[in-house]
């Protein structure tokens, strides 16, 4: 097969973003804001040697930055086995993990040595208090000892993304900078989406990307947008004194017409955008004896046939009072949450 994938749209396929588990030990009120939820059934899940296999498929279409993600995915027991699988698969430049921080001091030295490329953690808050009243769990100081560890085992490249929520955090824009520089870490600011479990979503809570780079331009001075040389969803900007920070504005001004993403459930159902309301089934056909190359055929066929703009299209949705959609779907179906998705 011929050349990386390409869609209706012309964007390559080329990064996946694989959920572990839809399973997560935070209740933040943006993503999964309940205590139960339809749950994958545990049988379903995909094994480490079928998660490899898939990836493989993906890798040799061209495919080279790979996420974990979740729910949480350092709730997947083992852990360190997938992340030395799937760092051993030639082609994957960019192996990356996103996580809430709260069991990584643990685990963190088992990753780097396991050939963990990247980080990412979530940190909304950095006061105990309002960290408690967004996640319903008092685990703040764990997330900052896992933030430590990361930095203390050598894990650079280390990204802290923060979601904005405008009347809970937008106060803490600064402190989030000046946090990141004492870690050497990047911050990369998240305005609050429509997506999945955050059913209390409602646009008078968006904090844009016009307001945040205000914010810190009254902080800091004059603020510089940095040139993009690559699709990430992140704008990289640069501060007074050099400091780089990003600002991921996928409500106000959505980035679909670069998107090369896509997403694999932790039951084998892949997804090729976030606000996607149906998938393809990749466990099936794999546990049914599906080769190497029929997984390649049904991707690229699939891939091909793309035509998502999720997060355009939802634009002109909420013109119209429209949520994603509604907690009762939400519950009778567990592929529409964000958690099981992979965010």
């Amino acid at each position: 097969m011929d050349g990386i994938p390409v869609d209706v749209f012309g964007r390559p396929m080329g990064a996946l973003r694989i959920s572990l588990t839809d399973r997560c030990n935070l209740r933040c009120r943006y993503c999964m804001p309940e205590e139960e939820y339809a749950w994958l059934p545990r049988e379903d899940l995909l094994s480490f040697e079928e998660i490899e296999r898939i990836t493989e498929a993906f890798v040799s279409l061209g495919v080279d930055k790979v996420r974990l993600t979740g729910g949480e995915p350092l709730l997947r027991r083992g852990l360190p086995e997938l992340v030395q699988r799937l760092s051993g698969l030639p082609g994957v430049k960019d192996l990356a993990m996103t996580t809430n921080g709260v069991l990584l001091s643990r685990h963190a030295e088992q990753l780097r040595e396991a050939g963990l490329h990247r980080l990412t953690i979530s940190l909304d808050t950095l006061q105990p208090s309002r960290f408690s009243q967004l996640t319903r769990r008092g685990t703040h100081p764990d997330v900052l000892a896992g933030i430590n560890a990361a930095v203390a085992t050598g894990l650079t490249d280390l990204k802290i993304d923060t979601v904005v929520m405008r009347g809970f955090n937008e106060d803490e824009l600064a402190d989030l900078i000046e946090f990141g520089k004492n870690m050497s870490a990047e911050v990369r600011f998240i305005e609050y989406m429509d997506v999945g479990g955050a059913t209390g979503w409602t646009p008078e809570k968006v904090f844009s990307r016009q307001e945040i780079l205000e914010n810190l331009a009254q902080a800091y001075g004059s603020v510089e947008e940095l040139h993009k040389t690559d699709v990430a969803p992140a704008d990289r900007f640069q501060l007074p004194d050099g400091t780089v920070f990003g600002i991921i504005s996928s409500t106000t001004q959505p980035f679909c017409a670069t998107c090369d993403r896509s997403r694999l459930t932790a039951d084998g159902m892949w997804l090729r955008c976030l606000y996607a309301m149906t998938g393809t089934d990749l466990r099936t056909p794999l546990r049914d004896g599906a080769s190497l190359d029929d997984l390649r055929d049904l991707i690229t066929g699939i891939w091909q046939q793309r035509r998502d703009r999720g997060a355009v299209e939802r634009v002109g949705q909420r013109a119209h009072g429209q949520v994603f959609v509604s907690l009762e779907n939400l519950k009778r179906d567990p592929h529409l949450e964000m958690h099981t998705r992979g965010g």
